[in-house]
C-alpha cells in the first residue's frame, strides 16, 4: 500500500507579495490624504520597509497594505509588524518581517499537536518544515483540518503533496 505525505511550512508567495505591494503603492499615490506627503514602500529579501512623514499616515499605510495582502490571499500571520521608529527629522519608519519557514519552536508545536491527536500518521521535522506521512489520505486531510482549525499564532501552509 502506498504512503502519502505533505509538508507543513510557512512560505509567502513572492510574486503575490510583489503584486500586493505594487497595488498598495498605486493606491497611496492616488489618495488625497497622501498628497505631498512621504509614503515609501520598499521590499528586500526578508522584510518590507515602510517610511512616512507622520504616525497617522503610517497607520493608514499599514491598513492599505494589509487590505491588499488579504485580497491577494496572503496570510497576515506570516508578517511581523514592527514598532514605529522616528528620527530627528520626524520621519516614521516601520520594518515588517516576512516569515519564511517555521522556527524550531513552531515545528515542535505542530509535531506535538499531531502526536496528541492520535491520528495514525507520522510527523518529522525537516529543517524549517514538518513532513507528515500516512497510509490514508483521509488521515492526512484530518491533520490538515486540525492544523487549520487550531488558532496558531503563525501561518501554516501545506505543500509538496505526494
Amino acid at each position: 500500500m502506498a504512503e502519502y505525505s505533505f509538508d507543513v511550512g510557512c512560505k509567502v508567495d513572492a510574486q503575490e507579495l510583489n503584486n500586493a505591494l505594487d497595488l498598495a503603492r498605486k493606491e497611496v499615490a492616488n489618495r488625497f490624504d497622501f498628497k505631498g506627503a512621504t509614503a515609501d514602500i520598499k521590499l528586500d529579501k526578508d522584510a518590507i520597509h515602510l517610511t512616512t512623514s507622520d504616525e497617522m499616515r503610517m497607520k493608514q499605510l499599514i491598513d492599505v497594505i494589509q487590505t491588499k495582502l488579504l485580497k491577494r490571499e496572503l496570510n497576515l500571520k506570516a508578517f511581523d509588524w514592527g514598532e514605529f521608529e522616528t528620527n530627528v527629522s520626524g520621519v516614521f519608519k516601520c520594518k515588517v518581517a516576512v516569515q519564511s519557514g517555521l522556527t524550531q519552536d513552531q515545528t515542535k508545536k505542530i509535531t506535538k499537536m499531531i502526536k496528541d491527536s492520535k491520528i495514525k500518521v507520522q510527523s518529522r521535522i525537516q529543517g524549517d518544515a514538518v513532513r507528515v506521512t500516512g497510509k490514508s489520505k483521509n488521515d492526512l486531510q484530518s491533520v490538515q483540518k486540525m492544523i487549520r482549525d487550531a488558532d496558531l499564532d503563525f501561518a501554516a501552509v501545506f505543500d509538496n503533496y505526494r
